[in-house]
């Protein structure tokens, strides 16, 4: 029997996994939900056939609108620490999936729903998607994740507008700021994901997790520190199927067969 996740459907597409967050009419992130994320990555992290995931949102309206604040009402700070928890948590987790990730915007991403797609390694958006971190209008702040992936996209003066100032993005400057990779017409967005995540098919996945994590590394230290990891990081995929299957297969002028090991 197929494991439920609350808040989220999913389907596997070849060796791209499609999560679509389903918690209508806004897509709103609970604590079980945000706790089904955690869990749904972590079992695909541990699915050597699975080497990209999408995310998108149900409906035409909404990608997420982050937290529903009646969770905050009645300004409990055991749930609210409860809740950043589980956010901080789940989008960690999602970041740290050892292969590509790509939100399909399709709508309003807003707070903990832009901070999903900041978790993410891409962001493609539809054309009416609005983007926004508006948490300091009602008095609480970003969370997870905000405050420090958005101004590393965009740089501190655009993350500085939309947090400070509370401005919405739409996604024709989202686009031209960094904030997403790719800009496309309504109701294409997960169509676009897939195919982006289906170019992965072709790169080594151990290749692939390996320079992700040296990707990121960059944002917590200098090139000179993480250069010799680089080096390290080339040696050992020497230790790899892939690798002895992928030179092969380019001396043997034929498709490579990954084994993600």
């Amino acid at each position: 029997m197929t494991k439920e996740y609350e808040g989220l459907q999913w389907e596997r597409r070849g060796h791209v996994a499609l999560v679509t967050l389903a918690h209508p009419p806004a897509n709103t992130w609970t604590g079980e939900s945000l706790a089904a994320l955690a869990d749904l990555v972590r079992t695909l992290d541990d699915d050597r056939d699975v080497y990209a995931l999408v995310l998108t949102g149900q409906g035409e309206k909404f990608f997420s609108a982050g937290a529903d604040l009646k969770t905050f009402a009645d300004g409990d700070k055991a749930v609210a620490r409860e809740m950043a928890r589980r956010f901080g948590i789940a989008f960690e987790t999602l970041a740290g999936f050892r292969g590509l990730t790509i939100a399909a915007l399709n709508g309003y991403a807003m707070g903990g729903g832009l901070e999903c797609a900041l978790a993410c390694d891409l962001r493609v958006a539809e054309e009416h998607a609005i983007l926004a971190l508006p948490e300091a209008s009602v008095g609480l702040l970003p969370c997870a994740g905000g405050t420090q992936w958005l101004p590393w996209l965009v740089g501190e003066g655009w993350a500085k507008r939309m947090i400070l100032c509370g401005e919405r993005v739409d996604a024709a400057t989202a686009l031209r700021i960094g904030l997403v990779e790719e800009l496309v017409p309504r109701g294409q967005g997960p169509r676009r994901a897939l195919e982006l995540a289906a170019l992965v098919e072709k790169q080594s996945p151990t290749s692939v997790a390996a320079c992700k994590r040296l990707i990121q590394a960059a944002r917590a230290h200098p090139p000179r520190g993480v250069l010799p990891s680089e080096r390290e990081a080339f040696v050992d995929l020497f230790d790899s199927q892939d690798q002895r299957e992928g030179v092969a297969a380019f001396l043997a002028k034929r498709a490579p067969q990954w084994r993600n090991a």
